[in-house]
């Protein structure tokens, strides 16, 4: 199905984020979205369980299936009563303003950009990473050998995903101008038919996309262009609301050490993980599922979150001076009442200092 205005450029101050159909506006904002975002929760984390009847709505499905898997989720002390399956950023602040999702995971890009458009949110727990995630895949056909080459291409961007921030940190690598490219904007759920379509020339696509798509197009010229820029940050975030709601806050304080421990269980138990997740869950062979677990790193949980707070002030300048958010500054989207929790809950050899 072709997609709408295909070669519809990112305009300055847009503040948009697109995803799953949805377009979010700084216009839309409520006055209690915007009123949260000054709102610090500030209590003392509770030392005791939740009480009786707590829940909350957990969107990370990778944890849902680690849990599940390692016997971990009979040491929940609350009640999941849903575990939406939403991965963008967008979809998952439309899921906060909807009050439909408690707890998400994401890349660093989307605090930032629910903070550009009026929503209220704190990072709760952190893990970080040292090698890139995301590979640019070309079009069937394309030219492009290196991010050299992608001066004048069509650009696949969302610029409230991290594989916004992936385009727009390569491109200063390379020593592009954003002007001498046309950004696309589309959510990465569209990146597939884009590049399918030759509606953008280039798109990052994390794994297993990758594999799915270079093993069906591989054959018709599509590639994956390698870079060094590496998207540090794996966050567990939640709204203002949720934050200041004792009870809510006694859940997130009792999962986040679990989260971590689910981490740490799917490399520990490769075999396992990888038949749950990539074979089972995302249909991937299992030869590929095994190459895509043996060039990941060790997981790293930081028991402080200095550096994590200075490459989200980067990311959120490198996206002011492109015009697409205004100056956001990075140390109030943490909640550092939770800093080191996840590092804490895990062997020393998954701790790093920052």
């Amino acid at each position: 199905m072709p997609l709408s205005n295909p070669t519809h450029a990112i305009h300055r101050r847009s503040f948009l984020a697109l995803g799953g159909g949805a377009v979010l506006a700084l216009a839309g904002c409520s006055r209690n979205a915007a009123a949260d975002i000054e709102t610090v929760p500030t209590r003392p984390l509770p030392s005791s369980t939740p009480p009786p009847g707590t829940k909350l709505a957990i969107s990370i499905h990778t944890s849902q299936l680690q849990l599940a898997d390692s016997g971990l989720a009979k040491q929940l002390q609350f009640t999941v009563s849903s575990w939406p399956n939403l991965t963008a950023g967008p979809d998952v602040i439309q899921g906060f303003r909807a009050h439909s999702i408690d707890l998400a995971s994401n890349a660093g890009i989307p605090p930032i950009q629910a903070q550009a458009i009026g929503v209220g949110a704190r990072i709760v727990a952190v893990q970080t990473r040292n090698h890139p995630i995301y590979t640019f895949a070309t079009a069937p056909g394309s030219d492009i050998r290196s991010a050299a080459d992608f001066r004048g291409k069509k650009i696949g961007f969302s610029q409230g995903q991290a594989q916004g921030v992936v385009v727009l940190r390569a491109l200063k690598a390379a020593g592009i101008k954003n002007s001498d490219v046309k950004l696309v904007a589309l959510p990465s759920t569209q990146f597939l038919t884009a590049l399918q379509s030759k509606q953008v020339d280039v798109a990052p696509l994390g794994e297993p996309t990758l594999t799915k798509y270079l093993g069906q197009y591989g054959k018709d010229g599509a590639r994956g262009v390698h870079t060094d820029v590496v998207d540090l940050l794996t966050v567990l975030w939640a709204p203002v609301k949720v934050l200041n709601d004792p009870a809510k806050v006694a859940a997130i304080r009792s999962f986040i050490p679990l989260w971590a421990q689910g981490v740490v269980w799917a490399w520990e138990h490769t075999d396992e993980w990888v038949q749950s997740y990539y074979v089972k869950d995302q249909g991937v062979g299992r030869a590929d599922g095994e190459r895509i677990v043996s060039s990941l790193d060790q997981p790293q949980f930081p028991l402080s979150w200095d550096k994590a707070v200075t490459w989200e002030q980067q990311t959120a300048d490198l996206m002011a001076e492109g015009g697409f958010v205004p100056k956001v500054r990075a140390e109030g989207l943490f909640d550092r009442r939770f800093e080191g929790l996840a590092a804490r809950a895990v062997p020393a050899k998954y701790q790093v200092a920052s």
